[in-house]
């Protein structure tokens, strides 16, 4: 984030970085988000259950992504989520004191800081827009897109969860991609 060597010597004795195992959970619902997520290594994701138990994936974070319960960090306020690790992990955890510690010590960082967040709600503008409206095979190559190494990292039934559709119907789509992309000689 364009931190210099000096404000990174003050900020360093505050970063907290941790490791995690394999599905060991940062955030259950109920409780209240403290920290905003980066992921140095590994993948963690961020999903709700619905009324009859089903998981529904929000995110997925890998390696250099931010996750976090925002609305439970910003208004202490209960979290409906949970975030769990898919992977053995190395997060650092981001308190609102190293944040504001941050922007203490890199004028340019309050910017910087509300640009992500701006892009942030335009991907999830971008992604309510797809779930409302798109095509189950449209929302697959945009998922695509938006986290290619995911692919063979997670199961196929987490990637159908963050679709919104059955593992049965992403199967038929990748397969009929297949077809389409098949060229024989």
């Amino acid at each position: 984030m364009g931190v210099d060597e000096a404000a990174y010597q003050q900020i360093h004795p505050s970063i907290k970085s941790i490791s995690v195992n394999k599905n060991q959970q940062l955030l259950q619902a109920g409780d209240i988000c403290k920290y905003t997520f980066f992921v140095e290594k590994g993948i963690l994701r961020l999903f709700g259950l619905d009324e009859a138990g089903k998981e529904n994936i929000l995110q997925f974070g890998t390696e250099n992504w931010l996750v976090s319960d925002r609305d439970s960090v910003y208004f202490k306020e209960p979290s409906n989520y949970y975030i769990d690790a898919l992977e053995d992990a190395v997060v650092v955890l981001l308190d609102e004191e190293f944040i504001e510690s941050l922007a203490r010590v890199t004028p340019s960082f309050r910017k910087k800081n509300e640009k992500l967040l701006h892009n942030h709600i335009r991907h999830l503008n971008k992604r309510i827009h797809l779930l409302l409206g798109a095509s189950a095979k449209k929302r697959y190559l945009e998922f695509i897109k938006m986290y290619p190494d995911v692919m063979l990292r997670v199961p196929q039934w987490m990637i159908a969860s963050y679709l919104g559709i059955t593992p049965e119907s992403l199967s038929r789509i990748r397969k009929d991609l297949a077809k389409e992309n098949f060229a024989p000689y």
